[in-house]
């Protein structure tokens, strides 16, 4: 039996690192954004948002406004931060890095300003899921415990760094909530007001989506692409459904393609499998 040589075996990977294709890198200053420091991110805003809920800070002042106003200025610095990395590791080579830290200190800019406008889609949200479910037994249970309603939060945090061309963060807020949930949206999907997931496991929501108002989809729904055989050549094009107001969507239906819309108030039965467009008021099973 051959005895492996670690020397040699560490310029083998060296060799790995100077011939693959910019999947490994070894610049100091081109670093990827750190997971855990966008979760923290994350966690800061969901307790401006959500005050008292899953951190006792804001309950230790009588003044909101010292509480609010340390907390964001904690996002700021830290997401500052890992927007920079996220447009080094990206634009280095078309951007100075004066250029990136005034297009970062914009981007946290437009987001911090975003805040309210977001609480006030998750309060719609809320009200979505407690008027949907009869076994919620608060809208504070719904924010506390619910993992449709945390993957709603997440996406529509994400989905305002994506608007604004942030690589990487948006991916890394929406596999968090995925990972915890099980439920996958991509922050490229545009979802609109009193959105509510049921039970939630197994959702899937592709990239280009669209969904309308008072929509709701119940566990292991897929709202996917017809085929992406086409790898890299579909990047940039609709490929995932439109779903309009008030469609309803059980469990495991798969509702397919760029070009298939769901008209208004339609109910999509369990199991289905849709791949054309249907009319408002549609009603359709799993057999058809």
């Amino acid at each position: 039996m051959r005895v492996c040589d670690l020397h040699d075996e560490i310029d083998v990977i060296i060799r790995n690192y100077d011939e693959s294709d910019a999947i490994f890198f070894t610049d100091v200053e081109r670093t990827m954004p750190d997971q855990d420091v966008i979760i923290e991110v994350l966690k800061d805003v969901r307790n401006i948002m959500f005050p008292g809920y899953f951190t006792r800070d804001a309950q230790t002042t009588s003044e909101p406004q010292y509480f609010l106003g340390s907390t964001i200025l904690r996002v700021e610095r830290k997401l500052t931060e890992q927007v920079c990395k996220a447009l080094y590791f990206r634009d280095a080579k078309t951007m100075t890095v004066e250029q990136i830290r005034e297009r970062a200190d914009e981007i946290v800019t437009n987001f911090l300003c975003k805040i309210p406008a977001v609480q006030e889609l998750l309060y719609k949200d809320i009200q979505a899921f407690f008027d949907g479910d009869p076994a919620a037994q608060s809208k504070e249970e719904i924010v506390y415990s619910y993992p449709g309603f945390f993957a709603i939060w997440v996406y529509r945090i994400a989905h305002e760094l994506y608007v604004q061309d942030v690589p990487l963060i948006p991916r890394i807020m929406t596999e968090y909530a995925h990972s915890r949930t099980g439920v996958d949206i991509n922050a490229g999907a545009v979802i609109g007001e009193y959105f509510f997931i049921d039970h939630a496991t197994g959702v899937v929501i592709g990239e280009t989506t669209v969904i309308g108002n008072h929509v709701k989809i119940y566990q292991g729904v897929t709202l996917g692409a017809l085929s992406t055989r086409g790898g890299q050549r579909l990047a940039g094009v609709r490929r995932h459904p439109t779903i309009e107001d008030n469609v309803t969507i059980y469990s495991n239906a798969s509702v397919l393609g760029g070009n298939t819309v769901i008209g208004a108030d339609s109910v999509i039965a369990g199991s289905a499998f849709v791949t054309e467009s249907v009319p408002a008021g549609s009603r359709i099973t799993s057999q058809q």
